[in-house]
C-alpha cells in the first residue's frame, strides 16, 4: 500500500545528492514543522503519509477563449489527498483520460501551489513536455502520477506537479519545476522522468520556462530546450 517506497539502486543515491543540494532549503521552517505534524498524526491513526500533500485539479478549457482570467475562472479543484490510502481513494475515482472531453486538463500539484505560469512557486520555473499518441497518454500519465506522489523523481523538492492535457489529435504530459535557470537541476529531471517512464529513444522531450510562456500566450509552442 507505501507508494512512496522508492525503487532500489536509483532513488536511494539520488536521495544522497539532494541531501546536500540547497534546493531541501526550499521549504520553511514552518512548512517542514506542520508537515511532521501531520505525518505524525497520520502514522499514529496508521496510516501511511506522503512527503506531500497534494491536489488534483481540472480545467475545461473554453474553445477559443485563451484570457488569463477565463482560464483561471476554470480551474477547479477536485480533491487534495496526504497519504497512500487518500491518493488510491481519489485516483481510482477518477475518470480516465481516455473519457476526458477536449479540450481538457488534469493537474496533479503539491499542496499551495496552483496550477498557474503566475504562481510564486512557478514564475520562475518552467516545464519538460512530452507528447504522446491518446492510446498510450493514460499508462505514461499513471506512471508519473505514481512517481511524484511516491517523491521518487530527482530533485523532487524543485519539483511543483504535473499536467495532462487532452486535445484531439494527442496528449500532452508536463511536469513542472520552480527553477528554470538551475541547469543541472532541469537536466536531472528530464532524466529522471525518462528512468521512471521508460521512454523510447523515440519520445522527445521539450523544456519551456513559464516566463516565455506569459510572452507568448502558449504552453507548447516555441519551445526552447530538446532533450
Amino acid at each position: 500500500m507505501d507508494i512512496t517506497e522508492k525503487k532500489e539502486g536509483e532513488s536511494n543515491n539520488s536521495s544522497k545528492g539532494l541531501n546536500n543540494n540547497n534546493i531541501n532549503n526550499e521549504l520553511t521552517d514552518s512548512d517542514s514543522k506542520e508537515a511532521e505534524e501531520r505525518q505524525a498524526r497520520e502514522l499514529k491513526a496508521g496510516l501511511h503519509p506522503l512527503k506531500h500533500k497534494f491536489v488534483f485539479w481540472y480545467t475545461r478549457r473554453t474553445p477559443g477563449v485563451r484570457t488569463q482570467t477565463a482560464y483561471e475562472d476554470n480551474i477547479k479543484k477536485i480533491v487534495d489527498f496526504s497519504t497512500a490510502e487518500g491518493f488510491w481513494v481519489c485516483y481510482c475515482h477518477l475518470a480516465g483520460p481516455s473519457t476526458l472531453p477536449c479540450p481538457t486538463d488534469l493537474h496533479l500539484f503539491k499542496e499551495g501551489i496552483r496550477p498557474l505560469w503566475e504562481d510564486s512557486a512557478n514564475c520562475n520555473g518552467g516545464k519538460w513536455i512530452i507528447r504522446f499518441k491518446k492510446v498510450v497518454s493514460g499508462r505514461f500519465w499513471e506512471d508519473l502520477v505514481l512517481a511524484l506522489v511516491g517523491d521518487q523523481l530527482d530533485y523532487g523538492d524543485n519539483v511543483c506537479g504535473a499536467v495532462l492535457s487532452i486535445r484531439f489529435n494527442e496528449d500532452i504530459l508536463s511536469v513542472w519545476n520552480r527553477n528554470a535557470s538551475d541547469h543541472q537541476a532541469v537536466m536531472a529531471l528530464r532524466d529522471s522522468i525518462k528512468r521512471h517512464l521508460k521512454l523510447l529513444h523515440s519520445y522527445v522531450m521539450e523544456y519551456k520556462p513559464h516566463d516565455a510562456s506569459l510572452r507568448d500566450n502558449s504552453s507548447y509552442r516555441n519551445t526552447w530546450l530538446r532533450g
